[in-house]
């Protein structure tokens, strides 16, 4: 019985070795395999889908940086701009008053700007009121449309991804057929990646144009409400100095 065991244990070492051998030699040629990485893919599909993509995100790297350097509220509410309105009304400096907000150009000087400006065309309160109403809209309005880009970035950029995917399988399936069918899963695969990529930087592209665009637009909703309400008391203010200094002009001529 040793013997015999012995006997197998001979006859099974030489084939084990073997198996191992084979096993080393087998590894490194699957470990030379080149490993696909976002370079190699995006060298490998880069095409015209793939330029206007690189360029919409420049596009929306740069509004982004302009929304992170001017929606602020130093910039839509600056507090020196109210605090000097308030200090010439409260003084009934009516002239430097004009001056300055014909000289700032802040959210809330624009709308009180186009109060006295309907005042001095002989207006009443009301059509001043409306003229005041009319500039804060715009205001509003010109502080959304810098946010409007990355909306729009955002919601093109997985179409035209897409698009770029949609036309990469096409030319993929073009080469199946032109070589008779008889193409290798491996050419099939990599044709498949590539036609992906373009999905993948459209996504890319979309996912940050969005979160700041959602960011930001909350962020100017508030700031551009507290300066409407700034500004409607701003205005209220300076019509009633407006008001009181012509009616004590008109007691002084009498």
């Amino acid at each position: 019985m040793p013997f015999n065991l012995l006997l197998a244990v001979q006859t099974a070492l030489p084939s084990t070795f073997a198996l191992i051998a084979d096993t080393k030699a087998a590894a490194p040629s699957s470990a030379a395999a080149p490993a696909r990485t976002i370079q190699s893919l995006f060298a490998e599909s880069f095409d015209t889908f793939s330029v206007v993509l690189l360029l919409a995100s420049v596009v929306a790297g740069a509004v982004i940086i302009r929304c992170v350097f001017e929606i602020r509220r130093a910039t839509v509410l600056p507090e020196e701009s109210e605090k000097t309105i308030r200090q010439y009304i409260a003084s009934n400096e009516r002239d430097r008053l004009s001056e300055f907000v014909r000289r700032d150009q802040a959210f809330v000087s624009i709308v009180v700007r186009a109060a006295l400006e309907s005042k001095s065309r002989g207006l009443d309160n009301n059509a001043a009121r409306e003229a005041a109403e009319l500039a804060a809209s715009e205001q509003s309005s010109a502080w959304f449309h810098k946010l409007e880009p990355l909306n729009v970035i955002g919601n093109l950029g997985p179409l035209l991804g897409l698009a770029g995917t949609i036309w990469g399988m096409i030319l993929a399936f073009s080469a199946i057929s032109d070589s008779g069918g008889q193409a290798s899963p491996t050419m099939l695969s990599a044709g498949i990646a590539k036609a992906l990529f373009h999905t993948l930087l459209g996504l890319l592209l979309a996912i940050p144009s969005l979160t700041v665009f959602g960011f930001y637009r909350q962020r100017t909703d508030r700031l551009c409400t507290r300066a409407l309400v700034v500004s409607a008391e701003l205005t209220d203010l300076a019509l009633a100095q407006y008001a009181s200094t012509s009616t004590t002009t008109t007691s002084t001529i009498k």
